[in-house]
């Protein structure tokens, strides 16, 4: 006799495979917004009558948003369930992410509070790591913002030929977040400084190569690969947030989209100053130059406060 009841069985949570594909779905739409937008902007500065530079701060600006919404929704949705605030936040974003509704119920956190979860921004390590990914990161907005102007004004290819190249930047970088997350199961922050001098070595080389279209094509595979250090942030960011990890899962989006917004804002004013579409990737290089001496600056003082308490006595 089977003890189940009809009311178990029919709120039974649906399998993991669901629950990639509602969150595959869903990171594919923000994703495409966000980076698609960024990769169009010679085509919609065209249609909209601006200079590239001035598309470039709507990038910027769209960036910002999500800077200031991340830590709000996150702060002031700690208390709601998890499941019936993510698919009302996505279906403001677009009715199709409403395939997020077949991920499995989390109860809401009956201990949360805005309080609690701004506790995460009085640690150091906290702010170190959002530091480092908020401008180490840019570096790659820099290029990437810009890539498709250089493509048909540096290079030479046609317009055609944009889609391509933009493939290959996100096989990169698809590669970089697989390849970044096993590296770092084994040595989390040595896997981090080696992905941000990788980035800054890359990018310092973009200049060099834009006018070689198989060279460029190369380069930009290599730089999209550096992005997987996005994914070794968050695992730091989650380790040193303590119980605050609602804040701090939204605060790495938030510094992800400050990057967002300074690495195009950076390399647009290099641009207008007369430097070329190739000095994107100077810029690009001396963000993440600076990303990893902040994050070796946040390990220089985790392991000096680690080695202190092992020698304090108990």
């Amino acid at each position: 006799m089977n003890d189940q009841s009809p009311t178990r069985s029919a709120t039974r949570s649906p399998g993991p495979a669901w629950v990639l594909f509602a969150l595959a779905m869903g990171a594919f739409a923000i994703g495409t917004a966000e980076f698609a937008a960024m990769s169009l902007v010679p085509f919609f500065a065209r249609d909209l009558g601006i200079t590239e530079v001035e598309a470039g701060h709507a990038i910027s600006a769209y960036a910002l948003g999500v800077v200031v919404g991340a830590p709000l929704i996150a702060m002031f949705g700690a208390r709601f369930r998890r499941k019936l605030l993510l698919i009302a936040l996505m279906a403001v974003f677009a009715v199709g992410n409403a395939l997020s509704a077949v991920a499995p119920d989390q109860p809401a956190d009956r201990t949360a509070s805005p309080l609690r979860e701004l506790g995460a921004l009085r640690r150091p390590q906290v702010l170190l790591t959002l530091a480092s990914g908020a401008i180490g990161f840019g570096g790659l907005f820099a290029v990437y913002t810009y890539v498709a102007s250089t493509m048909i004004e540096v290079t030479g290819l046609s317009e055609a030929s944009v889609p391509l190249v933009l493939g290959i930047f996100g096989v990169g970088m698809t590669l970089g977040n697989l390849a970044g997350a096993r590296a770092a199961d084994r040595a989390r922050d040595t896997t981090a400084m080696a992905m941000l001098a990788w980035s800054a070595v890359m990018l310092a080389i973009y200049p060099f190569v834009a006018h070689n279209p198989v060279a460029l094509g190369v380069i930009i595979f290599l730089i999209g690969m550096g992005g997987g250090v996005g994914s070794v942030m968050q695992v730091r960011l989650m380790d040193v947030a303590g119980d605050a990890q609602t804040l701090a899962a939204a605060a790495h989006h938030s510094a992800f989209n400050t990057a967002n917004a300074l690495g195009p804002w950076l390399a647009g004013m290099a641009i207008a100053a007369g430097y070329g579409l190739t000095s994107a990737g100077f810029i690009g290089s001396v963000l993440a130059l600076c990303g990893l001496a902040i994050y070796v600056l946040a390990v220089v003082l985790e392991r000096g406060e680690k080695a202190r308490l092992a020698a304090t006595p108990c």
